[in-house]
Order: C-alpha cells, then structure tokens, then sequence
C-alpha cells in the first residue's frame, strides 16, 4: 500500500514538472512564430573574426562562421531572408559580406575598400549602401546580384551613410571634414554639404525627414540640420561627449547617453532644445527603445547592468544584471526578447523584456559587440 501511494506521488510529481516545463518553454516561445519558421540571432565577434548564430527559440547556440577582420555593421534583410554586414580592419581591402540565413553559409563576398561601414538598404531592399571610410567613397550595391552598380566620392573618412525615411536622401558623415554630405539616393549624386559638429558619427532623422541630427564622437555637441533648406539650424550643448543617440518613433524626443556624466540627456526635437537631464547609472553607452516608446534600455558597461528607463516618468526601473561590459542590444521582431552582447564576458543575454527579467545567457566569441536578429 505505501509502494503504491509512493509510485501515486512520483507520477503526480513528474507531471507537474512536466506540464511547469511546457508552460515555462511557451512563455518563451516569441508569439510571432508560426509553425516551421525560425528566429536567431547573429553576433559579430570583432576579435575572432566570426559570427555567432542564436537559436532564440531553442535558447541555443547553433554555429560559428568565420567572416574575416573585425566583422560589425549587421543589418537583417528580412525580404531575402539574409544577414548583410562588413569586415576589414585600417589600411586593408574590406568587404561587404552575405549571410544566408537558411542555408547557414556565406553566400556572397563584395569587395569594397578598406573601412567600409554600416550597411544601409533602400526601403524595397533592392539596394544596400556603405561608406568606405577608407576610400572616401559611397557604393551601392544590388541585393539579388551582390554586385555594386553605383559609386560617389565623399568627403575625407566617411562614417554609417543614413537613408532619410522617405528614401529619397542618404546622409553621410565626414568626420575629418565636420560635415554632414547629401547624396541623391538613386543617381548617388552629391546635391549638398552642411557644416556640422566636428568628428561627425551618428545621425537620426525625423519621420517626416525634415530635420537630421548629428551626434559628435569629439565634443559635447549636437548639431541640428534643416535636410529641406540644407542649412544648420544649431549646435545643441551637453553636459559630455556622446556615447548613442536614439530617437523616438514619433519624433518628438532624442534620447543621448553620456557616460562621462552618467545619465542620457533628453532633446526636444521641436525646439531643438535639451528638455530634461537624469542620472541612470555609472557609464551609460548603447541604447535600445521599445516599439511602444515605453521604455529605453541603456547598458551600463561599467556596472554590468541593463537600465530600463519609463519614458513618461524619466525613472530607472530595477537594473537587471548581464554579462561583463555590455554594449550592443536589440529587440527581436515581436519586441519580446531583448538581446544584449557582453564585450568582455564573450556572451549575449537574453531578456524577456515584458518583465524585465533575464532568461538565461548564450555564448557568443571573443568580444561581441554588434547584433541583428532575423525570423525567418
């Protein structure tokens, strides 16, 4: 009798952990999967010359590709289901490479110059842009031929090219010239260029691709373009030089990390005015927003922490801890599962952002420090 209760407690037991386990790995299946389909992640492990890919609904870590020198730049290309992004280190021949997703190996290596940047796709994805840092030079390169079919020269040490929302404009930062360069994006043709901050890096542009703002990587400014007039309209002043810069989806706000005064500086757009400061931690630097606009995560790369920012209160919500020196995050498509590589630890944590709480942490190579995520 006491066998029999004893083996009654066990399978009760057993099949509570059972169906614990089935809720728990629905809970962290994302809601956008249908059945076959597939969501990873790919880091660039800038030491190693690799690219992990993660298996966010395994919660695994499925291949290593070697890509060459320093990879960084990704960017999905959800349409062709392929991850796009460069290699090269100073004073040699770069790169642009292709990732098949499906296939797992790289379909296509496309020449380019030494230093090339962050690839930009047109908004029907025909065509990818880079700015060859070292060869003061645009491309254009077609998708489906993986071959450049367009070049401009730029100023000296072009930065990321940005394409405007409206498609019609790509915005490019000189930064030996302190100058923000306009280009024709169909003909590639120089139509302007625009005093701005020196040491140009990053730039966001309003969704009405009105005004561009251009964040400096040497002084605590940030210059306000008029892309309609093509003049400078002001250079706004921080309390540090700028770590990231990210702006709301409807424009109104531009959230700017400044690790050396340990906060983000928020810009009101309209009025191109600082509207408000507020200290979040010991070295803010990347900075991810959620679709909604109801919270930014900020890395802290000195305290090993993630700091999730409410919008609408400017308060700091719990910290969460990661991995050593996080930088880089990003969101997967349903705005479920927040990634964050850890340059120093050589992982990726992986966040459920609906409660902020950490799901576990995958292995990455030695010093991640770019992110995309493609479902496919």
């Amino acid at each position: 009798m006491l066998h029999r209760l004893n083996f009654r407690l066990i399978f009760i037991t057993l099949l509570l952990a059972g169906l614990t386990a089935l809720q728990i790995a629905r809970e962290d299946r994302p809601s956008i999967l249908a059945a076959g389909q597939r969501l990873r992640a790919y880091v660039a492990n800038s030491a190693d010359g690799t690219i992990s890919v993660l298996d966010l609904v395994g919660l695994s870590s499925v291949a290593t590709i070697p890509v060459g020198r320093a990879p960084s730049g990704l960017k999905a290309l959800p349409s062709r289901g392929e991850i796009w992004g460069v290699s090269g280190g100073p004073g040699e021949e770069g790169e642009v490479w292709v990732l098949g997703a499906g296939a797992g190996v790289i379909a296509a290596r496309i020449r380019v110059g030494p230093g090339p940047t962050v690839v930009e796709f047109s908004p029907d994805g025909r065509l990818a842009y880079v700015a060859v840092s070292g060869a003061n030079r645009l491309v254009a390169i077609d998708t489906a031929a993986k071959r450049i079919v367009g070049s401009a020269r730029t100023g000296r040490r072009p930065g990321a090219a940005r394409l405007t929302p409206d498609g019609r404009t790509l915005l490019v930062p000189n930064r030996d010239d302190g100058a923000l360069q306009l280009f024709d994006a169909a003909s590639l043709q120089s139509i302007a260029t625009v005093g701005v901050v020196a040491h140009p890096n990053q730039i966001a542009v309003l969704p009405d691709s009105s005004v561009a703002f251009v964040s400096s990587s040497g002084i605590n400014q940030i210059s306000a373009v008029d892309l309609r007039r093509r003049v400078l309209l002001t250079n706004i002043e921080l309390d540090g030089i700028t770590s990231h810069i990210v702006l709301k989806p409807d424009g109104g706000e531009l959230y700017v990390t400044v690790p050396s005064s340990h906060g983000i500086q928020i810009i009101n757009t309209w009025t191109t005015e600082i509207a408000d400061s507020v200290i979040v931690g010991l070295a803010p630097s990347a900075a991810t927003l959620d679709a909604a606009a109801q919270f930014l995560y900020v890395s802290d790369s000195a305290a090993n922490r993630l700091l999730p920012i409410a919008i609408a209160t400017r308060r700091l919500q719990t910290p969460i801890p990661v991995g050593r020196r996080p930088g880089a995050s990003r969101l997967d498509p349903s705005g479920e599962l927040l990634l964050v590589a850890n340059e120093d630890s050589g992982d990726v944590a992986v966040i459920r952002a609906r409660t902020s709480s950490l799901l576990t942490m995958l292995p990455a190579g030695s010093r991640p420090t770019d992110l995309a995520v493609l479902l496919f």
